[in-house]
Parts: C-alpha cells; sequence; structure tokens
C-alpha cells in the first residue's frame, strides 16, 4: 500500500476511531480529552488534505451531538488551511463548506466565541481577509443567540473594528484601487454585515422590548468607531477613474444606519454630552471623550461638506447658528496635523462661511470660547504646516472670518489676533485688513469702531516696536511696512481739522512709541549690516577661494553653512530691507511735516 494512503487511512480513521468512541456516550459525559483528541484529528485530516473526508464525517447525521459540542474547536486549523489553498482548489470548497456546516451545527455560545478569538488572534495582512471569511458565519451564529444578543453584536463589531484600526488606510487613488490590504472591501462588508442588524432594530421599533435599545446602542457604537477609523483619515473627495469610492459608499451606509436608528440628528445637535460612559479612571474617561470628538467632527464633515445626510437635516436653523454647531468641531480638526484631518478642518470651515453673508455675523459670538480658539489655530495652520496648498486655504479662510463679522466683530478679532498671533506675517496681514475698513468707514459707511477713540485703541497696538528701538527690524518687517503704510494713509485721507480717525491727535505718542525708535533701530541695524559686509570682503581678500564655507548668524538665529558670496547676498538683501523702511519712513514724516505746515498757513 503506499505511503500517501496509509497516512489518509491513518488520519480518517484516528477521527472515525474517536467519533465510534464518543457515539456510545451521552452528551453530558463528554470530557475534556474527548474534545482535545477530536480537534487534533480534525486538524490533521485538514492538515493533510483531506478535507472532503472531514466533510462526509461532519454532514453524518449520527455525529450531529459531537459536532455540536467539538466542532468549534475546528475553526482555528480550518481558516489556515482555507487561506492555504487557492480559489479553485476543491480543498478549499470542501473547507469552506465545513465552516458553513459548523455555523449550522455547533453550540452557538461557544462557536461565537471560537469565531471572536480567530479575529482577535489574526494580524496584518490576514485581517481583512479573515474578517470577511467569518463575517457570514458570525452572522449565522448571531441569529441563533437568544440571551444577550445585542451584547453580542456589540462585542463582535467592536472586535473587528479593533483589528481592522492599525491598518492603514488607502488615501491616493492609486492606493485606493490597488486596495492591498483588503481594507476598502472589508469595511463595506463589515457595514453590510451591521446593516442586516439595523433592519430588525428598524422591524422592532414600535416594539417596548429593551432589546431593541441595547442592540440600537451597540449599533450607534459601531458607526462612532467608523466615523473615526477609517473615514477620519479617508480620502472622501470624488476621485477621477473610480466609479463607486469605496470609502464614500462607506460612508454612505454609515449615515443611512445612524439614520434608521433615529440617532443622526441627535448626534448632529446634543453632542451626547449626558451619555458618556462612567468612567473612574480619568485617562479613560479622556480617551472616550477625544474619540468621541473625532468621530462627531468627521459626522458634521460629512453632512456639511460631502452632503451625506443632507436631505434630513431641518431646514430652519441659520447659518450662524450651523457655524456656532460646528466650531468645536473645527477646532478638533485644525489641532490635528494629519493632511486628510487639517482638509476636512477647513473645508468644514469654509462651508459653513460661504453659507453666510458678509457682516451678517454678530460680534457676541465671539464670546464663545470657540470663535477665539479657531481662528488661532487657523494662524497656526498658516504658519506652521508644512503642506503649502493648506497654509494657502487658511489664509483664504481667515480673510472669509474676517469678511463675514459686524464691524465690532472684525474690530475685537483684530485685537485678539494681534495680541496672540506672535508672527509677524500674521501681524501685518491684519493691519492691512484695519486699513482695509479705515478706507471703508471713511468713505462708504460711518463707522465708530474704525474712527475716532476705538481706532486710537487699535492703533497702540499697532504703531509700536515690541521691543522699542532694540526691536529685531528684519524678523518684523512685514509688520513694520504694513503699520507704516497704515500710518500713510491715515495722515493722507485724514485732515488734521477733520481728524475723524483721531490719528492726529495721538500724533504725538505715535511718535514716542513709534516713529523715534524705528529711526535709532534702523540706524543700529544698518551699521551692524554693514560692518558684517565689510567684515567678511576683508576675510575674502585674505582667503584663498571665495568658496571657503562658514556660519553666519541673522536676526539671533545662526544660518546654514555657506559661502562668503551666498553670505554676502543675504546681507545685502536685509540691507535692502531696511532701506525699503527707510524710504516710507521718510515719506511718511514728510506728509506730516507737510500737513501740519499746511493748517499753520491757514490760521497765520
Amino acid at each position: 500500500m503506499p505511503e500517501e494512503q496509509s497516512q489518509t487511512i491513518m488520519a480518517v480513521d484516528e477521527l472515525q476511531a474517536i467519533i465510534q468512541r464518543c457515539q456510545i456516550l451521552e452528551e453530558a459525559d463528554f470530557k475534556g480529552e474527548d474534545f482535545n483528541l477530536f480537534q487534533v484529528a480534525g486538524q490533521k485530516c485538514l492538515e493533510d488534505g483531506y478535507a472532503a473526508q472531514l466533510l462526509e464525517v461532519i454532514q453524518n447525521e449520527k455525529n450531529k451531538v459531537i459536532v455540536k459540542n467539538m466542532g468549534w474547536n475546528l475553526i482555528s486549523p480550518l481558516v489556515r488551511c482555507i487561506f492555504m489553498y487557492k480559489q479553485e482548489d476543491d480543498k478549499r470548497e470542501h473547507c469552506l463548506k465545513i465552516l458553513d456546516q459548523l455555523a449550522q451545527l455547533c453550540n452557538p455560545k461557544e462557536l461565537f466565541l471560537s469565531l471572536l478569538e480567530q479575529i482577535e488572534q489574526t494580524s496584518g495582512e490576514q485581517v481583512c481577509q479573515t474578517v470577511m471569511l467569518l463575517l457570514q458565519p458570525l452572522k449565522t451564529v448571531l441569529l441563533k443567540l437568544q440571551n444577550k444578543k445585542a451584547y453580542s453584536v456589540g462585542l463582535s463589531l467592536a472586535m473587528i473594528m479593533n483589528q481592522l484600526t492599525p491598518l492603514p488606510v488607502p488615501y491616493t487613488k492609486q492606493q485606493i484601487q490597488e486596495d492591498k490590504l483588503g481594507l476598502c472591501q472589508c469595511c463595506n462588508a463589515v457595514v453590510d454585515f451591521a446593516k442586516f442588524f439595523v433592519n430588525e432594530v428598524v422591524n422592532m421599533e414600535k416594539s417596548s422590548e429593551c432589546n431593541d435599545m441595547e442592540l440600537k446602542e451597540e449599533l450607534r457604537k459601531f458607526c462612532m468607531k467608523s466615523l473615526k477609523y477609517p473615514l477620519l483619515t479617508a480620502q472622501l473627495e470624488q476621485l477621477e477613474g473610480i466609479e463607486e469610492h469605496p470609502f464614500r459608499h462607506f460612508a454612505t451606509e454609515i449615515v443611512d444606519i445612524l439614520w434608521d436608528i433615529r440617532e443622526l440628528i441627535p448626534l448632529m445637535f446634543l453632542h451626547r454630552k449626558g451619555k458618556s460612559p462612567h468612567w473612574e479612571n480619568q485617562e479613560f474617561a479622556d480617551i472616550e471623550q477625544k474619540n468621541a470628538a473625532d468621530s462627531l467632527a468627521c459626522l458634521s464633515y460629512l453632512m456639511f461638506v460631502q452632503h451625506f445626510g443632507i436631505d434630513c437635516f431641518p431646514v430652519v436653523f441659520s447659518p450662524s447658528y450651523l457655524l456656532q454647531c460646528n466650531m468645536m468641531h473645527i477646532e478638533v480638526l485644525l489641532k490635528r496635523t494629519e493632511e486628510s484631518m487639517l482638509s476636512k478642518g477647513l473645508d468644514l470651515f469654509e462651508s459653513c462661511l460661504l453659507r453666510m453673508e458678509d457682516n451678517s455675523l454678530l460680534h457676541q459670538y465671539l464670546e464663545f470660547r470657540d470663535f477665539i480658539n479657531v481662528p488661532q489655530d487657523l494662524v497656526k495652520v498658516m504658519t506652521l504646516c508644512p503642506i503649502e496648498h493648506l497654509r494657502k486655504k487658511s489664509l483664504n479662510i481667515l480673510q472669509l472670518f474676517i469678511d463675514k463679522f459686524d464691524a465690532e466683530g472684525k474690530y475685537t478679532l483684530f485685537r485678539c489676533l494681534l495680541k496672540t498671533s506672535n508672527h509677524a506675517g500674521v501681524e501685518g496681514y491684519i493691519i492691512k485688513n484695519i486699513k482695509d475698513q479705515v478706507h471703508l468707514s471713511l468713505t462708504k459707511a460711518c463707522d465708530i469702531w474704525f474712527t475716532g477713540h476705538h481706532l486710537i485703541s487699535l492703533l497702540d497696538l499697532v504703531l509700536l516696536l515690541p521691543e522699542g528701538a532694540e526691536t529685531d527690524l528684519l524678523q518684523n518687517s512685514d509688520r513694520i511696512m504694513a503699520s507704516l503704510n497704515l500710518l500713510r494713509y491715515l495722515v493722507i485721507k485724514d485732515c488734521e481739522s477733520d481728524n475723524q480717525t483721531g490719528v492726529w491727535t495721538a500724533l504725538a505718542k505715535i511718535e514716542q512709541n513709534f516713529l523715534k525708535p524705528l529711526h535709532v533701530g534702523l540706524n543700529m541695524s544698518k551699521a551692524h549690516y554693514e560692518a558684517e559686509i565689510k567684515s567678511k570682503k576683508e576675510n575674502r581678500r585674505e582667503a584663498h577661494s571665495s568658496n571657503t564655507v562658514c556660519s553666519v548668524t541673522v536676526s539671533g538665529e545662526k544660518m546654514p553653512a555657506m559661502t562668503t558670496e551666498m553670505q554676502l547676498q543675504v546681507l545685502h538683501s536685509a540691507l535692502f530691507t531696511f532701506d525699503l523702511i527707510e524710504s516710507v519712513l521718510a515719506r511718511v514724516e514728510e506728509l506730516i511735516e507737510a500737513k501740519i505746515k499746511a493748517v499753520m498757513d491757514e490760521n497765520s
């Protein structure tokens, strides 16, 4: 007899021997040893390629009680063998039939735990494949569980999402199309699995069964986890060449589930503040709160930017109220550093602002903490984000935000940003906006906030050097140039006799706090840089080559190693900036002198 045939007979005979032994026992008399022997023999049949023979044993009506009690032990070797065989292999087909039979015949509780254990133990590239393989038997088992069914459904969904969460979410078009780990396909398989139980909730909606509410809560938890992962990280814009975007489809299904279980609108407005679980450990409580905040931010993005579920949303709310509701979500997203989340935050902010008319947002909204925090977060994106298109977009959105406020709101916002931005470029941008508002006040609207004593109070923040004559003029050049341009505009547009802006009353203070220190600072800075240039030129003559590499310190920071020629270019560029500031300063002082002389001539 050939050796292979002998092994076949041995593997099957071992299994048959155990089966025959157990057939004569009552169900209550099965011992731990019997379970172990059955598992070892069944596993040997599978690993040696005798799935067909094992299938016959399982399908035999006489073995029904044995399979019911012991079959769950075969899940782990069965899954391994299914992945070992190719799609078209008959042995794989036999294994799949065994899995189906076990789902039908085994003790539901034992099989349920075995399936979850198999999902929990899988990792890496096999996670998605394992989950998709076991979803159908898991559903079959869950339908048989009468007690704690809602809890079991929740446990299943939580286990699956916990296993998927470490996987990287495909972001680019190519990554989505390739779907190397099968995450796109798996997410949509999982949501289809969940929808089966959603239908149960919908069908039992009018029932007062407690189980209905428990199942509803488990489905809500699943949706919240799905919003955080993968949807918060996923690219959800429509991509050319992808007919059905897998994550857009997944997002649509999640929003539909929330609508079907009547949780969509409460989540949008109530923020579930009263339903968060109580944690004795504060660290766990903080994590739970952060996860909920991320999920709700993603949900708002889906509705107001991608318009998933927007048809279900009430149309009775004003644009300013919708902005107020979304500011906490925008703040959550803008504090993140990942491109996918930052871009969602910017898109959500922009979408809310575009619904509003200019000058329609009341200044009282700035009493809400979020309305102060969000523009400060926006400034951080503008100045610190390494992604250029997000920096540019954040600047455009800041301007959009400014434009929506009434005059007092703009005034308050400008004061806040001048005090908190700590960035000369941003301060220069705000000062330019102040100039534009002054222009509107002088030419069109008679506005008290950008004329008279209110404007003078604002100018106290604008027309000064932070550290007097010692201020780093190069680092603050954007702010200084914007301040000089504003002062030049005020002197030209506002006659001393009218003094609508109040600038002429405050002129002595402006000269003391801004113009005189600026003169001193320019002289000091120019002298320093001219000395540096002279020193570099002398060193160059002494050196053997002009390509000698050395370092230079500018604005208190050591610059990367450069040749002497490169250093000289930087130093000359700084001198050019000082000359530019000096020329505008001279022009402002000429205008002031001319205006004062004209008034004196009139009075003489």
